[in-house]
């Protein structure tokens, strides 16, 4: 049950009864970490090139074996190198190559009982977790009530941050479901809509001169998810555990696990700029594979008739449209969703399975999670929250040649809740299912943690763009936001790339899309996901120039580098993403007005590149051209453009 854990002896270590101080300092000797004990009380702060993060923010957490937040007393320290190579198959690189030093300070509380407090720094990342070992006096688990961690940002500091939700709120009081908009360069300290904090992760602008993103990572069934609770006026915002009233009041909001335990990680990504936080792959470099599988677990593309003709079309010959549609595009995927069971049914859905496979697609079946955590209608449900029933469910997937889940409307961050999302993800993993997860928490290092699950919408995702116009005329802005926020710290299922002009089956009602067509092929790039599910329709096979689908039909999925170029939160973006030797490049321009851009790109300097970019109106045009080291490309208002090789 209990994630990670370190060995609790602290032989050799060195005496801290006298020093008040302990600095950690990352490889390239930039980002820094002091920690210091002060009248009993453990605080640590952070910075980078000499210039403050972190003030002395507060360490510690109250437990039923103690209260680790005061009367402490120094133990002692440890400190290692830490370098380790990994592969991700379903990362936005594949390759890493984590360096770090630790550091590990214990601390004795008026009890006597000791706590750790581990910290990783690498040259753009902090990481740190709490470990209280086995006591010696006969407890075998034990209970965190809640931290005291907090983060102190400099009062000059802004935000980009999106608010917690209260439980059993929202559509069919299916919240929280970390669907709720960002605030952009927002003083801190300013009070949230519902005054219970903000959900990770959390973007800040330090002073003008730096960013920090913080987050939280390492979560499987051994931990609640937290946020951030409200911010002060001069910074300082603390750690909060889950509100008593998600689960629908079921379950505690505090955690529980075996000593000796380790608590999540909590991060900071750092940076001058932005470029350490869309390259930063600390969510997956401090944990662990937890399942083991010798089953091949595939990303890939998918067609998704819901997203545009909605719940009708989960029916036989919609579904037989769709599959058509997705072998025309090289999809690996059809996404079948809610409703299946009574528009399609199981006996139908075998023979469905069938005429995909003789396509060379595979299908993803929709389910509702829920006991009783929320209201939502739709089916089918009551077969994801029983075990028994789950894997009985699970096995007639697997007999029929269906290829993976997607698991909708969980109910907050409690204990209960994560240990639903990890027993689902180990049953499927058993029987060869691919998992998406969507109105639902923040994935934490899952990528890295589970074969099988390869997204999460945790965010606020495509639906919106049919359910409200105010979305879609925001949605340029909001698109730039993403790849600084949600989308760097895991993969995000926002549901990109809409190609029809009004967001209906029949095109003559609906949302008005408000973007370029050159700006949703960047957001095939823009975001990411191991399984993309584009916003196409069958009319698009007809009714566009023919490169811009075969963009979609070799636009890969995951990716082997990742570099900003350029970009600004709320303003515009420039993301380069590598497979192989192919390079692809996405801007997008969030403003009102015409943007004018001249980027580096160093990776094809002197190479001829395919260009995709603003035409008349909302049209693109495709062009190919040789560039060297920079190029000039001209966004239009909701614009964007594609560079590929």
């Amino acid at each position: 049950m209990l994630l990670f854990l370190f060995m609790s002896a602290f032989a050799g270590t060195e005496a801290f009864s006298q020093k008040n101080d302990v600095l950690v300092k990352s490889p390239d000797k930039l980002l820094s970490v002091n920690v210091q004990l002060r009248e009993g009380k453990a605080f640590y702060s952070v910075s980078y090139a000499g210039r403050s993060i972190l003030e002395p923010s507060p360490l510690g957490l109250v437990s039923d074996l103690g209260d680790f937040s005061q009367q402490l007393q120094w133990a002692g320290n440890k400190r290692k190198t830490i370098r380790e190579q990994y592969v991700l198959d379903r990362g936005k690189v594949s390759k890493v190559d984590y360096n770090a030093n630790e550091l590990r300070c214990a601390f004795l509380n008026a009890g006597r009982d000791t706590i750790e407090v581990l910290f990783r720094v690498s040259n753009r990342d902090v990481a740190f977790s709490y470990l209280i070992p086995q006591n010696g006096k006969g407890a075998v688990a034990c209970t965190v009530e809640r931290e005291v961690t907090g983060f102190d940002f400099p009062a000059a500091t802004t935000t980009f941050i999106t608010q917690q939700a209260l439980p059993m709120t929202g559509w069919m009081r299916s919240k929280p479901s970390y669907e709720e908009p960002y605030s952009i360069e927002e003083a801190v300290g300013v009070p949230s809509q519902n005054k219970v904090g903000y959900t990770f992760p959390a973007l800040f602008h330090v002073g003008g001169q730096a960013w920090a993103l913080v987050s939280e990572t390492g979560v499987a069934d051994n931990y609640v998810g937290t946020r951030l609770s409200e911010g002060t006026a001069d910074g300082l915002y603390t750690i909060a555990f889950p509100q008593n009233g998600e689960n629908n009041g079921q379950g505690a909001a505090s955690a529980t696990a075996p000593l000796p335990f380790q608590t999540s990680w909590k991060t900071i990504t750092v940076g001058k700029d932005l470029r350490p936080v869309v390259a930063s792959t600390v969510a997956t470099d401090v944990v662990k594979p937890l399942v083991k599988s010798e089953k091949v677990f595939s990303p890939g593309r998918a067609t998704w008739s819901w997203i545009i003709w909605q719940d009708s079309s989960a029916n036989y010959n919609d579904q037989v449209t769709y599959i058509d549609l997705a072998a025309n595009l090289k999809a690996e995927y059809v996404l079948i969703d809610a409703l299946w069971d009574k528009l399609t049914g199981k006996e139908k859905m075998a023979e469905l399975a069938r005429y995909a496979a003789s396509k060379g697609v595979g299908l993803l079946l929709w389910y509702n999670s829920n006991g009783s955590w929320n209201d939502a209608p739709y089916t089918p449900k009551n077969r994801m929250n029983d075990r028994t029933v789950r894997r009985e469910e699970m096995a007639w997937l697997q007999k029929i040649g269906i290829k993976g889940l997607k698991v909708d409307f969980f109910g907050g961050d409690k204990q209960v809740t994560m240990q639903l999302y990890h027993d689902i993800l180990v049953d499927a993993a058993e029987f060869g299912l691919v998992v998406n997860f969507h109105g639902a928490t923040l994935p934490r290092g899952w990528e890295r943690m589970y074969p099988n699950w390869v997204s999460s919408e945790a965010v606020l995702a495509s639906e919106n763009l049919v359910f409200q116009q105010s979305f879609c005329d925001n949605y340029p802005q909001t698109a730039t936001i993403y790849p600084f926020t949600r989308n760097a710290v895991a993969p995000m299922d926002f549901g990109p790339v809409f190609l029809n002009k009004r967001l209906s089956r029949t095109q003559q009602k609906g949302s008005i899309r408000r973007t370029t067509d050159a700006f949703e092929m960047a957001t095939a790039v823009l975001f990411f996901s191991p399984v993309q599910h584009w916003g196409l329709t069958p009319d698009n096979l007809a009714g566009e120039p023919e490169y811009l689908l075969d963009f979609i039909r070799n636009v890969p999925t995951t990716w082997d580098e990742t570099r900003l170029i350029d970009g600004y939160p709320g303003k515009y973006c420039v993301i380069a993403r590598r497979k192989g030797s192919k390079w692809y490049v996405a801007a997008v321009n969030g403003e009102p007005q015409e943007k004018t851009l001249t980027i580096q790109l160093p990776m094809l300097a002197n190479k001829e590149v395919s260009v995709i970019k603003d035409g008349e109106g909302q049209s693109s045009v495709l062009q190919k051209q040789k560039i060297g080291t920079s190029v000039t490309i001209t966004l239009k208002k909701a614009g964007g453009a594609v560079l590929f090789n």
